[in-house]
């Protein structure tokens, strides 16, 4: 946390470093040394690094690092190579991407209210025109995501009336719906990135570019006691099989 805020504080307040307070906890003292005192902030920040520790081992930086890490490689460098999978716009770059298309979805909608009838109006134009609905659907849940449920409960308790977190909240309610009667999708449920941004934004934390940098920071206490149980258990060196040309002509001619 205190690399990560150094980071933060010399991109984008001057260089002006806040020291560490150890008086606080994990979670409340990596926002304090970003500038940050509301109690509320604090709350959020230790929900948010909680939930995005990790979830299943084949998500993309929590794998590189089990990769790197079976070599018997230094934890350090392990988790480096989870950092290099997570700055891939594919995996870490989620919330942001969300995050665009809602203040774009929102200024879209113009002066129309945000109802039921408006936003499933929205929803089918954006996928009649080939685009996606960012923030639904999730590479192994077949529900909504418990994380995004998480997020929600915190909205709905600190920010209820906050405008952006009223479409957050109508799309979860609109959009699997209209998913659903594509029948094109598995998952037509929220994933976490569905939600992080918007409360972010809400405590004045503008700078999306940075959110990946979060998201490292809470990774590494997953994937690394991961990775202490990997060494507890001694688990081989990892190494996919392969497959000749002639056993995929066998295969598939």
């Amino acid at each position: 946390p205190e690399a990560a805020a150094m980071i933060y504080r010399n991109a984008f307040k001057g260089g002006v470093l806040i020291e560490p307070d150890d008086s606080l906890d994990w979670g409340a003292n990596y926002a304090h040394m970003l500038g940050y005192t509301d109690p509320d902030f604090l709350e959020l920040m230790r929900l948010y690094l909680t939930i995005h520790t990790d979830h299943e081992g084949g998500n993309a930086s929590a794998h590189a690092t089990h990769l790197v890490g079976s070599t018997l490689s230094d934890p350090y460098l392990s988790f480096c190579g989870g950092m290099t999978a997570l700055a891939g716009p594919l995996h870490g770059l989620a919330n942001q991407e969300v995050l665009r298309w809602l203040v774009k979805f929102k200024s879209d909608l113009g002066s129309k209210p945000v109802t039921h009838e408006s936003i499933t109006e929205a929803c089918w134009a954006t996928l009649k025109s080939g685009n996606v609905i960012p923030g639904f659907g999730h590479a192994v849940l077949r529900k909504t995501d418990p994380r995004y449920m998480c997020q929600r409960e915190f909205a709905l308790k600190h920010m209820p009336k906050d405008e952006m977190f009223q479409l957050v909240s109508t799309l979860y309610e609109v959009v699997p719906g209209v998913l659903q009667e594509t029948g094109k999708v598995k998952n037509p449920w929220p994933n976490v990135d569905a939600h992080s941004g918007v409360l972010l934004q809400y405590y004045g934390f503008k700078e999306a570019e940075y959110y990946t940098v979060l998201f490292g920071v809470s990774r590494a206490l997953g994937v690394l006691a991961s990775l202490v149980i990997d060494r507890v258990l001694g688990l081989p060196l990892e190494r996919p099989k392969s497959m000749t040309t002639q056993w995929i002509r066998k295969e598939f001619e």
